[in-house]
């Protein structure tokens, strides 16, 4: 197990009306907010109107901007650092998905940088201040709301990359599991495999004795696999959707990687293949994650067979445990099928025109390397690419 220090100042607020406390804790930081939010599903719900009240009643006065579409844009972060410049806002509220809090998280370090945020995301610059963000969430998938990550896609080249800073994590996250009720099947479903693989990212390590860990992963795992089902036969099961919903902040929140180094290459991969075709993140890591397991399983053959083992009971072949790893990945990738998501690039209707454009773009170190796990050069990313097809 390796050295680690760990810091979540998240305050997690969990449970029914949980979003009616929004003004009360946002008004710990400010009384001036930009109010953010995606398409305007909110306004629909009614959830907008609970918040705007719980804002008022707190004395908190709000500027508005929606419009955060899946794979959030830079254009939109943009033109938020541009608001709370000129209205002289102190605090950021991300109402909904990944997407809002993650371009809360943007805007909330772009507004004191004197340069283009864009740097802090393409390795140019690293962010030392922000302005404090909070998240009511309305979808269990990405768990921006408890961790350091903010992903953005830059619209000149179509570039998704990745920002890590625990200056980003937001000060306080309302989850309240009814707010996920009225989500479209396909929604949960991309959540859920967005919840597995965070895990499973970490879960994949050359670390040795770290055990506890490896239990922690492999619980939260199985909870995904048993509740997520449950929440898309009855959409309003709410002790299914809360077990969801917390798996969701615990699989990155940094927990369950204390003291191992994950991969993360199938997130790297994924990000070029929703930036250029902008399918849903987890549909496309449904396609990318099992190709990379089928193409590295080889490294380590004792984890991938732990993996089937402990988490889909497979029977151990201990003649051939090549085959119990095999197994496993197997079952995995049919579960994802179960769930209604792609498992191949040609589900999503993608053939093979601009796979050599993916694995030009993924995001590599100087030395041309992506992931931990095993180490991949361009042609690894583009021969997983293939196997995805």
């Amino acid at each position: 197990m390796q050295n680690f220090e760990y810091l979540s100042p998240t305050k997690i607020i969990f449970g029914q009306g949980s979003e009616l406390r929004a003004g009360a804790e946002s008004a710990r930081f400010g009384k001036k907010i930009l109010l953010l939010y995606g398409q305007g599903n909110i306004k629909v719900s009614g959830l907008y109107d609970k918040i705007v009240d719980s804002l008022l009643n707190e004395g908190v006065e709000f500027v508005e901007l929606g419009g955060v579409q899946p794979n959030p844009r830079l254009s939109l972060v943009e033109k938020g650092i541009k608001i709370c410049r000129e209205q002289e806002i102190g605090f950021i509220l991300a109402v909904g998905g990944g997407s809002v809090v993650d371009t809360a998280k943007a805007i909330g370090i772009g507004v004191p940088y004197q340069g283009k945020v864009w740097d802090f995301y393409s390795d140019k610059a690293l962010p030392n201040e922000s302005l404090p963000t909070g998240a009511v969430i309305t979808l269990a998938a990405a768990g921006s709301e408890t961790s350091k990550s903010s992903v953005i896609t830059n619209e000149d080249g179509w570039f998704k990359r990745g920002l890590n800073s625990d200056i980003t994590r937001p000060k306080f996250a309302l989850l309240n599991p009814e707010l996920t009720f009225t989500l479209p099947s396909y929604q949960t479903a991309c959540g859920s495999v967005d919840i597995m693989v965070h895990v499973l990212e970490r879960y994949f390590t050359d670390e040795k004795n770290v055990d506890l860990t490896d239990r922690l992963c492999e619980a939260t795992l199985c909870s995904v696999l048993k509740y997520a089902p449950l929440a898309l036969r009855c959409p309003d099961d709410f002790p299914a959707r809360a077990e969801i919903m917390w798996a969701a902040a615990i699989a990155h929140s940094d927990f369950l990687g204390l003291g191992r180094l994950g991969d993360w290459a199938s997130h790297k991969i994924e990000h070029e293949l929703s930036a250029i075709y902008d399918v849903a993140h987890g549909a496309g890591l449904a396609v990318i994650f099992p190709a990379w397991m089928k193409y590295v399983c080889r490294h380590n053959i004792p984890r991938f067979a732990q993996f089937a083992q402990r988490v889909f009971r497979v029977e151990p072949d201990l003649e051939f445990p090549e085959n119990t790893a095999l197994e496993g990945i197997k079952y995995l990738e049919g579960f994802f099928r179960e769930m209604g998501m792609p498992t191949r690039l040609k589900d999503l209707n993608i053939g093979d025109e601009r796979l050599g454009e993916m694995a030009d773009k993924c995001r590599r170190t100087p030395a041309g390397i992506t992931g931990n796990f095993v180490e991949l050069k361009r042609n690894d990313v583009l021969n997983i690419l293939q196997l995805a097809l």
